[in-house]
């Protein structure tokens, strides 16, 4: 917490922990599964993490990012050491977090939207 980066907000009932800018992490304490560290993270970055932590698995729901259950045996050792990770700026944990969106703004791109009415000739 004394990182002066360090942004800790809510997200899907949980704690999502920021650093140099990034999700980094993401604190669950509800229903499995949602309950553990979430590990936000690129999907080409999960073999090297996924060999180096056993106890990580691919997350369930969000199949992007990486998790440890709040049941592994080394929840508190392996969590300690992806908060070591992640404020030495590991660049294999972590996303960049998407730009939030005007209030009414549409899903779609604006090259695709649908006219309302047809162009005037």
């Amino acid at each position: 917490m004394e990182e002066p980066s360090f942004v800790l907000r809510p997200m899907f009932g949980c704690l999502a922990c920021y650093l140099h800018g990034r999700l980094m992490l993401l604190l669950a304490d509800r229903r499995r599964p949602w309950c553990g560290v979430l590990v936000p993270t690129e999907r080409e970055a999960q073999p090297a993490l996924l060999a180096e932590f056993p106890a990580l698995v691919v997350h369930p729901v969000i199949k992007k990012w990486l998790y440890v259950p709040d049941t592994a045996d080394d929840l508190e050792t392996v969590g300690a050491r992806l908060v070591e990770l992640a404020l030495a700026g590991d660049p294999r944990l972590g996303v960049e977090p998407t730009p939030k969106r005007r209030a009414g703004a549409s899903m779609r791109p604006a090259t695709t939207r649908r006219r309302l009415r047809p162009a005037a000739r």
